[in-house]
């Protein structure tokens, strides 16, 4: 369990965790869960430390949509941040089918509608 030690405004957690003789080390799963981490991290050296940060992809411009839609579900607290994680893993997959769907309309093997089609002209 990690240790609690007030430092500033905010809390600092802080657990002492062995290092294998392969120079390997266990995140702990209270502090894996706290910054978010997902796949990937960046690792940093300052001041004679390791800074370890989870990364994240850049597909936070939906993430106001996704935290308004939630809310409008009537999610909060735990169960808000479990659906919002849930829903934002989910954007990148249907970012790629877009874009694979506008390539294969691009070369012409699957219909599509114009912006026209879509919209109209003025005037009309």
């Amino acid at each position: 369990m990690p240790q609690t030690v007030q430092k500033g405004a905010r809390p600092l957690l802080k657990k002492r965790i062995s290092v294998s003789q392969k120079r390997q080390i266990t995140i702990p799963i209270e502090f894996f869960n706290n910054i978010g981490i997902d796949k990937e991290v960046d690792c940093y050296v300052q001041n004679n430390a390791i800074i370890i940060r989870p990364v994240h992809e850049d597909v936070g411009e939906f993430d106001e949509e996704i935290l308004a839609d939630l809310i409008s579900q009537g999610f909060s607290g735990q169960e808000l941040f479990a659906r919002f994680k849930e829903m934002r893993h989910q954007i990148r997959p249907a970012v790629k089918s877009l874009l694979n769907e506008a390539q294969l309309a691009a070369d012409g093997k699957v219909p599509f509608s114009t912006y026209e089609d879509v919209f109209g002209t003025e005037g009309k």
